[in-house]
């Protein structure tokens, strides 16, 4: 793995809208030397800083921002964090992966998006949940569709939680989409809807075998609920996969 570890700040949000800068510093301690923020608009300039200040890089944002507003400006906020990797992560109805025709217009959404991210020299990443994997078109998970109609900058973060859940093989799918998939949300727990994420390594997901599938994704853990100490869950997720990387 040549990237730090990274951790999506939504699994923080609680915590982060109590007092952010608190809660990048115990990420810090941690060990993480990397965030993906969720909400690239809310004090760039401060966020920015105080990264620098705990030497924290930016791996990316998801942007779900630009669905809702001017693109120009949610670009310019992006800058100012710091990182070229713009992710949307939600906002195509879930609908439009039950078909080709859909999954067509999903990809034309995107590729429109990267048009306007590249004239910011950004370039757009796309999400998935479980809607994107459980509908098959032609025999093939919808996201691997969606994958051959994206133009070629346009790059994949695969939550390999929800891609599980969806009913995929991971590291299969991972290896069918080599050379798309650009970061991985490495996440864990009992692999059923609704229920709370653990630490990544003390779930049913084959870990090593998925970083293995993509050695040169980024790395970022992310708990959508956790049941019990999330920053306990995110020190048990950095201490495993700082030990699969010694191994």
């Amino acid at each position: 793995m040549t990237q730090p570890i990274s951790v999506q700040l939504y699994t923080v949000r609680e915590p982060l809208a109590a007092g952010r800068d608190a809660v990048l510093r115990r990420i810090a301690e941690i060990g993480y030397r990397a965030v993906e923020p969720y909400d690239p608009m809310t004090d760039p300039e401060g966020f920015r800083r105080l990264a620098d200040d705990l030497g924290l890089t930016v791996s990316a944002t998801h942007a779900y921002a630009l669905l809702d507003r001017e693109p120009a400006e949610v670009f310019d906020a992006i800058a100012t964090l710091g990182t070229d990797k713009v992710i949307i992560p939600a906002g195509i109805p879930e609908g439009e992966f039950t078909t080709r025709d859909g999954i067509g217009r999903a990809a034309d959404l995107l590729n429109g998006y990267a048009e306007r991210a590249a004239a910011h020299g950004m370039r757009i990443g796309y999400h998935n949940h479980w809607w994107e994997i459980e509908p098959e078109v032609d025999g093939r998970h919808a996201i691997e569709v969606l994958a051959d109609l994206l133009a070629p900058e346009v790059f994949l973060e695969i939550d390999t939680y929800w891609a599980a859940v969806g009913g995929a093989d991971v590291p299969a799918l991972l290896g069918r989409l080599a050379g798309r998939v650009e970061a991985l949300h490495v996440k864990d727990g009992p692999g059923v809807k609704g229920e709370p994420h653990t630490a990544v390594g003390k779930g049913v997901m084959p870990v090593p075998e998925i970083l293995a599938a993509a050695p040169g994704a980024w790395r970022v853990v992310e708990l959508d609920e956790c049941a019990t100490d999330v920053f306990a869950a995110l020190a048990d997720s950095h201490a495993y996969l700082t030990s699969l990387e010694g191994s």
